[in-house]
Order: C-alpha cells, then sequence, then structure tokens
C-alpha cells in the first residue's frame, strides 16, 4: 500500500491537498493511505519513531521549520522516497535540487497540477519496480528492485546485496557476475574491487588517498 505524507501549516491548503488525494486515490482505484501534519515538527517526529512514507507533499513557507528543512531532515532518514513542493513562492526552485525533489508547484494547487504530478510520479515508481535482478540465497529466491539496493559487496565467495531496509540477502556466487547483472541498469558504480554501489544513495562523491592492504581478504571474482 502507497503511503504518502501531507505537510502544511495552513489548515484550508493542508485540507484542500487531503481533499484532492482522495479524488486522486478514488479516480485512480490507488491502493493508499495519507497522514497529514500541520508543521515540520511533527511530521520528522513520526520518522523518528520508524514511520515511512513512500510520497511527501510538502509546504515550503512555514514558520520556525521550513519545508526545505523538513526534507533535508527526510533525506536523512530515506534516500529514495518521493518529495513534491508546493509553494506560493519561486524562491527556492534552486534548492529544492538539493534534496532531489521530484517536482515543485505553484500554489493554489488545483486538481489538474496535483493530478499530472502524481501520475509522473507513479509512472516512474511503476518503472523503477520492474527493474529486478533475481537471485539464489540459502532462504531462497529473491527478486531484488534494483531502486531498493543501495549497494553490492563480496565477502569471500559470497555477495552480499544490502538494501534499503536494512536487511542483507548473502548469495554465493561470483561478484564479476553480480556487476554485470547490475552495471546495465546504468545507477552503479564500481568504487572498490569489491564493491559496486548504486548512486541513487550517494550525495556526495571524494577522492580518497589508496592505502596499503585496502583489497585484503575481500575478492573472488
Amino acid at each position: 500500500m502507497l503511503q504518502i505524507a501531507v505537510c502544511d501549516d495552513t489548515i484550508d491548503e493542508l485540507s484542500n491537498m487531503v481533499q484532492l488525494i482522495d479524488a486522486y486515490r478514488i479516480s485512480k482505484n490507488l491502493n493508499c493511505e495519507y497522514t497529514a501534519f500541520p508543521n515540520g515538527v511533527e511530521l520528522i517526529a513520526a520518522l523518528e519513531k520508524g514511520i515511512r512514507f513512500d510520497i511527501y507533499c510538502l509546504d515550503i513557507i512555514m514558520p520556525g521549520f521550513m519545508g526545505i528543512d523538513a526534507a533535508k531532515e527526510i533525506r536523512d532518514f530515506d534516500k529514495a522516497a518521493r518529495i513534491v513542493f508546493f509553494t506560493s513562492s519561486h524562491e527556492f526552485v534552486l534548492k529544492s535540487y538539493s534534496v532531489k525533489a521530484d517536482n515543485y508547484i505553484l500554489k493554489p494547487i488545483t486538481k489538474e497540477k496535483l493530478f499530472i504530478a502524481f501520475d509522473e510520479i507513479l509512472d516512474q515508481m511503476k518503472q523503477e519496480a520492474e527493474d529486478a535482478v533475481i537471485v539464489k540465497s540459502k532462504e531462497g529466491i529473491h527478486k531484488i528492485v534494483i531502486s531498493n539496493l543501495v549497494f553490492a559487496e563480496v565477502l569471500g565467495r559470497n555477495v552480499l546485496y544490502h538494501l534499503r531496509s536494512g536487511k542483507v540477502v548473502e548469495c554465493t556466487e561470483l561478484f564479476s557476475k553480480a556487476c554485470d547483472n547490475l552495471e546495465k541498469y546504468g545507477c552503479f558504480v564500481r568504487t572498490h574491487r569489491c564493491y559496486l554501489v548504486n548512486l541513487q544513495y550517494v550525495d556526495t562523491i571524494e577522492s580518497i588517498t589508496n592505502t596499503t592492504n585496502q583489497n585484503e581478504g575481500c575478492c573472488n571474482e
């Protein structure tokens, strides 16, 4: 089930957003739930309790704790969730890119604007969900959705797939084969002979000085 968070300090705007999302749910026969938050502090408090959402609809201009600030906090918890900004100002367009927002929509929010934005996001999510690799571990066969895979590493004779949820799927296979299967998706880069990283979860890339024994004990290709 799709989980949607809506955050706006203006009650009328918040009510309008909830009504439009509900209209979208009914129109598209969408299996979803939505939760309304009157400020960013309450939203982040929910995340700190372990609650997660697939889509965050945020007002940018809110007193004290701005929508941009809330988005930065959201990214600390979740690199892949969708963020849509709804605002009355063009002022923060550039800043929205820093938190990898999916859309930036000017108020007043209309049915047409919201439906178009949600159609685009759900189409992207559907496409990403279709991109997956099939691997075999001791527990059985696993379908790993590419957008949920943070990185893969090799340890001895095993390849470890680290998922967004924190789960690790361990498979006995050649790392070179795993790299061939993943690199075709274009979002993976081999940062080390034993690591393949999903760039969707990377904020900054820095150069480091080589150290001795950095490849020790990891790789069996």
